[in-house]
């Protein structure tokens, strides 16, 4: 079962979603493509050449046309794209400056033509419009277009290696306007800005410490710099862990701040010097004899450099030796995987906080394009945890790692590249693998001296080594701006690791327009934390699993994942629970280190980087109280109080409506608020009205709506059995036993509607359900407002009065579900639904359903929900209210049994992101 593309014409930009992604999807579902493109860069390469990678596994063939118009396409465009051997390539003469895409799938054609070239900037940041048809809905632009590719290609000539060689001798690079800019002074960029304004009032409240997390290439140096310039210390003490980042750091300073070359001074193992300014490591400052020569306010201002590290016995046995005037840390990675608390030894002071998503959306940094790939497989084995040296450094292994990166590439005329390995044995074979197969490269090590280190930067940096291959010698600290290539080698053991090794080469550097990310993914255990890390913050099992199904972006960077990587990533995914109570304290534990105080769930919201559904959604927590008292700091609940919060936690503060809660938070302070007063605060927040929503408000409420039966008792009684609030001559009042209720159950309370509140800002509240929002059955229940929850008998739709919600499992698992027996077959904005058998055209339920179909004015709303498979989880993503196409209605035969099949129509063509998620095989 396929999904078609079918819609009517439509226009496709960057505003809506990326012009990439429509074209990634059709890329997908055809069987052949014609593209007439002018121009074409290199940085928008790597993922079509994944998608093309994937193509051929299928025998899917493609050709573009393009030209030499304005010299704009340099010959390493047509290098690179002769390495695509499913991909034919003709050459157009003349002043060639189209932009058109035909994609052929069989039965029908699909034209996008418009202003977009083959560019990153034209596919996924530029205000561009193209006009997207299918031939089945209009045939005129596809069947011209066809037509005029035809007579292009016949026109064309085909891009070879001679024509190439001849090429890359007379072309000459397009002029560009030369500014001459004289910069007397280093400026501050937006996060430095923002930083050093937030120290200059720390330190003037009082403050003593401070912490600045700030992503890798964000010029968290500089900001050190000035902010240490700013102070102007009488001695100052940088502080870090390896000689050759003291030695960076003291440059940078000594060209921000300026004086005298005396002033700065290096004290490490191999110089023993100290000034003004001394730059250090700790394993020098923590020895005995060095504390003991210095007295306590030697120092009045000391700055930790990978700050994360502070909390380490050697940097605690140093910060308790002196006691600065001001003390600020540095990282851009605060969290630890022992669980010490960082933000702590800072005082809870954060000045400044980007990260790496913030930083790359903010153009701070290089972009990357993120490739996931399988590893090398031999026999139907790929890569594990346990493969031996001899496998990991193989001939066959490393030919293939080779190919694969010469065929991604790179930004620039070399590789550059920093390759991540397990084992040191192993860093040192995949060197002199990739040095006897013409790529010369260097392992590194821990056990090789600065000096040894800082030469093979220097020669990777010149060309003479094209790879470094290391274990993680440079996770942090040393940058090499020139990288091109990061390649990943290794099994995923940290997300904080992975993201710190991602964040290696995104440096701006000149010339540089992307880097290329290659993470060769084997049979590993811990493959789930990959889309984890490049999620930015944990999402749930499901949310990772629908993430996979398409590309994502971060800025002009994006994350792809061939079809078998993805399915390894899957198959991890299904061996782990990223709600268990470990996960759910580790992550607890990485708030609580940032957070003056006990972190609540509305707090885990507002934080961004770790989804407070992650506790909503737990089965094996009542609310949250209750995981707190998992941790060690338990709350004085009443059984009742208790029951009541779980109601709030499993049923509201989901958040997918704000009306209950907008309710509830305005009778907390008085237990009482008119009806008209709430109508006056639902039109306020933009949320819509109605008599049924507000019947529905009463029976949730008072919990009328959930008195059905659940084991032995009712989920009405699970939640205490009597109203929350109820509505009695014009007033709204909440139970007197919530009004009286202990300072821990309000507490709790409180949060729990403030974490629904925050939550609930991302669905439309004008509208009962949001587009491409997901819910569950019951949730589709509240949200029509119905008296009762019906959704445990519903299966694959249930007709009630004039509103009929349709629920569709693409994917079928077991052949025997109810809701699964049929083919529900999805075509773009089409999908053909079936009703349960038997049903029959004149069958009462069918009547009703097709009320008003013939004459275009249909009675019955028809909700659809769909999920990718049951494996995603139990919500469904909401399309939209489809209307039946009555051509379409007809009785049919399914196993033996009477059905009525029919066409829903969407209202809207399907996003290229949706669709990829619901609909790819």
């Amino acid at each position: 079962m396929e999904l078609s593309p079918l819609s009517p014409p439509r226009l496709v930009s960057n505003q809506q979603e990326n012009i990439w992604q429509t074209l990634r999807r059709q890329l997908l579902t055809c069987q052949s493509f014609t593209w007439a493109v002018a121009f074409i860069t290199a940085d928008m390469l790597p993922p079509f050449k994944l998608v093309m990678e994937d193509l051929q596994a299928s025998g899917i063939r493609g050709t573009i046309i393009t030209g030499t118009y304005l010299a704009f396409n340099q010959p390493r465009v047509f290098a690179e794209l002769l390495k695509i051997s499913n991909l034919t390539v003709r050459i157009a003469d003349g002043p060639f400056h189209a932009k058109g895409y035909l994609f052929d799938h069989g039965d029908w054609q699909t034209a996008i033509i418009g202003s977009a070239n083959f560019t990153r900037s034209a596919l996924l940041a530029n205000q561009e419009w193209c006009l997207k048809v299918d031939s089945q809905t209009d045939s005129t632009l596809p069947r011209q277009l066809a037509a005029a590719l035809a007579d292009l290609t016949g026109k064309s000539q085909p891009l070879t290696y001679t024509w190439l060689a001849d090429y890359e001798k007379s072309w000459q690079p397009p002029a560009k306007p030369v500014l001459h800019v004289k910069q007397e002074k280093i400026v501050p960029n937006q996060m430095q800005a923002a930083a050093l304004e937030n120290l200059q009032a720390l330190v003037k409240s009082g403050a003593r410490r401070a912490l600045v997390v700030s992503a890798t290439g964000t010029g968290k140096t500089y900001l050190a710099a000035l902010a240490v310039k700013d102070f102007a210390p009488r001695r100052f003490l940088y502080l870090v862990h390896r000689e050759e980042i003291a030695r960076k750091a003291l440059e940078t300073f000594k060209k921000v701040i300026g004086g005298k070359d005396s002033d700065f001074a290096l004290l490490t193992g191999t110089s023993h010097q100290q000034a003004r300014y001394t730059f250090a490591t700790i394993q020098t400052v923590s020895q005995d004899q060095f504390l003991a020569s210095q007295a306590a306010d030697f120092y009045d201002y000391i700055l930790i450099d990978e700050a994360h590290r502070s909390a380490a016995p050697s940097y605690q046995k140093v910060l308790n030796h002196f006691s600065p005037a001001f003390c600020l840390g540095l990282t851009a990675t605060p969290e630890r995987m022992d669980q010490q608390d960082i933000f702590a030894l800072f005082d809870y002071n954060l000045a400044y906080e980007i990260r790496l998503a913030d930083a790359l959306e903010s153009k701070m940094l290089t972009p990357f394009h993120y490739i996931g790939i399988r590893d090398y497989e031999i026999d139907g084995q790929t890569s594990d945890d346990f493969s031996d040296l001899r496998w990991l450094g193989a001939k066959k292994r490393v030919s293939y790692l080779l190919k694969e990166l010469d065929y991604y590439g790179y930004s620039g005329t070399r590789p550059c590249g920093l390759v991540f390995c397990s084992r040191q044995e192993e860093a040192r074979q995949l060197a002199e693998a990739f040095t006897q197969q013409g790529q010369p490269a260097q392992a590194l090590t821990n056990q090789d001296s600065p000096a040894v280190r800082r030469q093979a930067v220097k020669d990777l940096e010149s060309g003479r080594l094209h790879y470094l291959v290391t274990v993680d010698l440079f996770n942090e600290g040393v940058d090499i701006p020139a990288l091109n290539q990061i390649v990943m080698l290794r099994a995923t053991q940290s997300a904080t690791v992975f993201i710190q090794q991602l964040g290696r080469g995104l440096r701006l550097y000149p010339g540089q327009d992307f880097v290329t990310v290659l993470d060769f993914i084997g049979n590993y255990q811990n493959n789930y934390l990959i889309p984890l890390a490049l999620a930015w913050k944990k999402l749930s099992r499901d949310q990772l699993k629908y993430q996979l199904q398409t590309v994502s972006f971060a800025g002009l960077s994006t994350i792809n994942f061939s079809r078998i990587a993805s399915q390894e990533i899957l198959a991890s995914l299904d061996k782990v629970k990223l709600d268990s109570l470990k996960q759910l304290r580790e992550a607890y534990a990485d708030l609580a280190s940032s957070w003056a105080g006990r972190p609540f769930c509305w707090i885990f919201a507002k934080k961004g980087q770790v989804s407070p559904r992650l506790w909503l959604d737990n089965k094996s927590l009542p609310h949250y109280g209750a995981f707190l008292e998992q941790m060690g700091q338990p709350y004085q609940l009443s059984s009742y109080e208790s029951q009541v919060l779980s109601f709030v936690t499993k049923e509201l503060a989901p958040g997918q409506r704000p009306h209950e809660l907008l309710l509830l938070q305005a009778l907390l302070p008085k237990g009482q608020i008119s009806q008209t007063d709430f109508q006056a605060l639902l039109k306020n927040y933009g949320a819509y009205d109605s008599p049924a929503l507000e019947k529905s408000l009463e029976a949730i409420l008072s919990l009328d709506f959930y008195d059905v039966k659940s084991g032995s008792t009712s989920q009405k009684a699970k939640y205490g059995g009597e109203p929350v609030a109820c509505l009695k001559d014009g007033c709204w009042s909440l139970n007197p036993q919530i009004v009286q209720a202990s300072p821990d159950f309000l507490r709790l309370f409180k949060d729990a509607v403030e974490t629904g509140l925050f939550l609930a800002k991302e669905k439309d509240p004008a509208q009962d359900f949001t587009l491409y929002a997901a819910y569950d059955r019951k949730e589709v229940c509240r949200l029509l407002n119905w008296p009762l929850d019906v959704s445990r008998p519903m299966y694959g739709y249930r007709l009630s009065g004039n509103v009929c919600p349709v629920f569709i499992t693409y994917q079928k698992t077991d052949q025997e579900q109810r809701n699964a027996r049929y083919d529900n077959q999805a075509r773009g904005q089409r999908l053909a639904w079936y009703t349960r058998t038997p049903r029959h055209l004149s069958s009462p339920e069918v009547q009703q359903l097709l009320r008003g179909t013939e004459s275009g004015q249909q009675v019955t709303r028809i909700p659809v929900f769909v999920k990718r498979a049951d494996a995603y989880g139990p919500k469904f993503y909401y399309l939209g209210s489809a209307k039946i196409d009555p051509a379409t209605v007809r009785e049919v035969n399914l196993k033996g049994k009477s059905a009525v099949g029919l066409d829903l129509v969407l209202p809207d063509p399907l996003p290229a992101k949706i669709a990829d998620q619901l609909f790819s095989n």
